[in-house]
């Protein structure tokens, strides 16, 4: 027996012997550790950046002793410009690596796979950061990390800020060994993810239309989205028997999306959109899915975008389109303050498949005011309601199986807001601790916002001169105000670029005028935002030539969004020759907000903004909310306004148009104004337009084209009434977007309400 255990001991003690940990200091000695690798070995790379880094991790351990890459210290180990991870084989554990300053040369930063035929199985990524790591083209696609392969794990990880097209995480079905693949993505953090301003934003997607029959079996448990904003599927759903479960999202606009693929299981999940915009839950399509004990709050999206949404599909389907509700399970479901839910959403002449043998039991709904919280779009007599309670009656057409009662709101041991009828506290089955920012991911990595406000930096008082203003600009830092002092002029010889959020402002009783010499008086290049308060432009020393701005982006490709605000601002003299513009937009940039308020702009030979350099009509635009407000437009010869959103796509809903207390007088009359119009819209999805004045101007034109856009029109003075011109796919009349009593004829006696002479 004694011998019999000394030979088990030297055995183990051969085998740990045979074990190599390896650090490497440069990518050959990485090559070379990597070269013949055994289970449980393990490589890892030495403090400091590897630049370039191509690294494959390739070879098969085993349950009990994987083959492991790590790093000397974590937080001290960052892969940067262009490097990334293949892996390939079995047991692989990858470990604290960071990718940021960069971006990966292929379709992945990290890849489950070495080639089509060479697959990762039974491996785990863990404790690992992807940090803004973006292809400077906006559109350029790329996912960071892609399964493949089989029972794979992913977890503990933080994936933020991805700028340019395509998923987060995907997991690929694209071959049979990739097929019911068991992978498990548990406890990571997804953080802020801007709006693209297109399709391929998503954060998380499971296969593709065209393998969504396949069986995945992917688990996606205990997971944080913090302010997924791409575009309106954070999650997208592309197969079969998937299971997302006791999942946080926070804030994020869109929804939890079963695009393609049946059997799919949502349950426990928490979403809190807190009353941001256009923030939304659960989307349902295809057959068998099971949505149960959810939570959500303040959701306030609509249409696609709503708290919980049961689409109508296409008789027939082809595999890219929408299939027909049969089968779904929606029981047992809290939403608080979330006030849309769209029944038979997406209706019309190729979505006409309603739901069918499907219930909507036990869940229970609650507003603090009366809202009509549910839209039908068509025949509803396929789901089975019952036992559903809601605090404020709904109309006839969907009362059957609800019922009203009194509610209050008392919050539970997660801070959640549940309903409580009489003394019961009606509250879905949670996770006993909710995913939260501190408990996913990294803890060593920071989760603090990394986009700069406004205001947050350090003041500069600047006095008038030659390029005063251009020194400031360029010595400023994030989050920075420059104050002009004095009254008198600024004035530029060279072009600043602003390359962060910056603040220029006139100082109190100051009244500074700003002149340019070069043919913008700002560049916004990626990175910049830009506060403009108090000040007055004059074109006069601009250069005598066609093309002048006196804002414009970069001519490159912006993978950050910005922000533009103009207030108390005068513009004059743009007219020292042809096309000079106010704003000026290029090619694959995308503003989050422009807003201009209490501004005066005249005597302009070009428009004041034309945000219509995305016309490839695949559904990408230049910015997402345009507000002009109490502003005076005044001899313009082109455009006040150029909006265009192309083709047909759905995934997004943008651009948002608000125009309130604006005059217009003499606009679009310039020989070069291409548009024919004072304002032309273009596939603009919501449009709200009142309380101004337009006064000898060229028409409003509006060519509405994708889903269901909102036009409210209202309190207008017009010269006429066919001013507005609408065209498009739909079958809108104009008396479908206004009334008589919405347009007056101008005259000084019948003024738009509230608004100003």
């Amino acid at each position: 027996m004694k011998q019999y255990t000394l030979l088990i001991f030297t055995f183990f003690s051969c085998l740990m012997l045979a074990q190599k940990s390896t650090l490497v200091h440069t990518i050959e000695e990485y090559n070379k550790a990597a070269s013949s690798l055994t289970p449980g070995d393990e490589i890892i790379l030495a403090n400091g950046v590897w630049l370039d880094a191509e690294l494959l991790l390739e070879g098969i351990g085993s349950a009990d002793a994987p083959i492991k890459l790590s790093v000397e210290e974590k937080g001290k180990v960052s892969l940067e410009g262009q490097s990334y991870l293949r892996l390939a084989g079995e047991y692989l554990h990858v470990e604290g690596l960071v990718f940021r300053n960069g971006y990966t040369p292929t379709n992945e930063v990290i890849s489950f796979r070495k080639n089509s035929k060479q697959l990762a199985n039974n491996s785990r990524l863990t404790e690992c950061v992807i940090d803004n790591y973006s292809n400077p083209e906006r559109h350029e696609q790329d996912s960071w990390v892609a399964l493949y392969g089989k029972n794979n794990r992913v977890d503990h990880n933080h994936f933020e800020g991805k700028g340019n097209r395509g998923v987060t995480l995907i997991v690929r079905l694209n071959a049979k060994e990739s097929i019911q693949n068991n992978h498990v993505i548990e406890a990571n953090y997804f953080g802020p993810r801007q709006n693209l301003g297109s399709n391929g934003g998503e954060t998380l997607r499971i296969g593709t239309s065209h393998y969504s029959m396949e069986k995945s079996n992917t688990l996606v448990r205990g997971n944080y989205f913090d302010r997924c904003d791409g575009e309106h599927e954070i999650i997208s759903n592309k197969s079969d028997q998937n299971t997302y479960k006791d999942n946080v999202f926070f804030e994020c606009i869109g929804t939890l999306t079963m695009r393609h693929g049946d059997e799919t299981i949502v349950e426990g999940n928490v979403f809190l959109g807190n009353k941001k915009r256009n923030t939304g839950g659960i989307r349902v399509i295809n057959g068998q899915q099971t949505v149960k004990n959810n939570y959500g709050y303040g959701l306030t999206g609509y249409r696609f975008r709503g708290a919980l949404v049961v689409m109508n599909g296409v008789p027939n389907s082809p595999l890219n389109r929408y299939f027909q509700v049969e089968d779904a399970v929606i029981e047992n479901n809290v939403f608080v303050e979330s006030e849309h839910i769209q029944l038979c959403a997406g209706s019309d002449a190729e979505r006409s498949a309603t739901p069918i043998n499907s219930t909507f039991t036990n869940n229970t709904f609650y507003l603090s005011e009366p809202s009509k919280l549910i839209t039908v779009y068509d025949d509803i007599s396929g789901i089975a309601f019952e036992n559903n309670n809601v605090n404020f009656p709904l109309a006839k057409e969907v009362s059957n199986g609800f019922s009203v009662k009194k509610m209050t709101l008392i919050q539970d041991e997660n801070g959640l807001l549940m309903p409580k009828i009489g003394r019961k506290i009606i509250r879905p089955n949670l996770p006993e601790n909710l995913p939260s920012k501190d408990n996913t991911g990294t803890t060593r990595y920071s989760k603090a916002d990394k986009r700069i406000a406004f205001d947050s930096g350090k003041l500069h008082k600047v006095s008038a001169g030659m390029n005063t203003l251009f020194d400031a600009i360029k010595a400023s830092a994030p989050g920075d105000i420059i104050e002009l002092t004095d009254t008198a002029d600024y004035t530029l010889t060279k072009l600043p670029l602003v390359k962060h959020p910056l603040t220029i402002k006139a100082a109190e009783n100051a009244k500074p005028t700003i002149f340019w010499e070069k043919k913008a008086a700002f560049d916004i290049v990626n990175g910049g935002e830009l506060v403009l308060k108090g000040l007055s432009f004059d074109g006069e020393y601009a250069p005598d030539g066609s093309g002048n701005a006196v804002v414009r982006t970069s001519k490159y490709s912006m993978n950050k969004n910005y922000s533009l605000v103009i207030e108390d601002c005068h513009f004059d003299n743009l007219d020292v020759n042809h096309s000079f513009d106010v704003i000026k937009v290029y090619k694959n940039t995308f503003a989050d907000k422009i807003h201009i308020s209490n501004s005066s702009f005249n005597n302009i030979t070009g428009h004041v903004m034309a945000l219509d350099k995305e016309t490839d009509d695949v559904g990408i635009y230049n910015v997402e909310f345009l507000t002009l407000h109490n502003n005076s437009f005044t001899n313009i010869q082109g455009a006040v306004l150029s909006l265009h959103r192309g083709g047909k796509d759905e995934s997004t809903f943008g651009p948002f148009l608000d125009v309130d207390h604006c005059t217009f007088k003499n606009i679009g009359y310039g020989s070069r104004n291409k548009y024919d119009a004072a304002i032309q819209l273009y596939g603009v999805q919501d449009i709200q337009i009142k309380n101004s004045i337009f006064e000898h101007t060229k028409d409003i034109k509006m060519h509405l084209v994708v889903g269901e856009p909102i036009v409210n029109v209202s309190h207008l003075a017009l010269e006429r009434k066919d001013q507005i011109k609408v065209t498009g796919d739909q079958a809108y009349t104009i008396g479908d977007l206004f009334t008589s009593s919405d347009v007056v004829k101008l005259g000084t006696d019948n003024l738009p309400l509230g608004t100003k002479k």
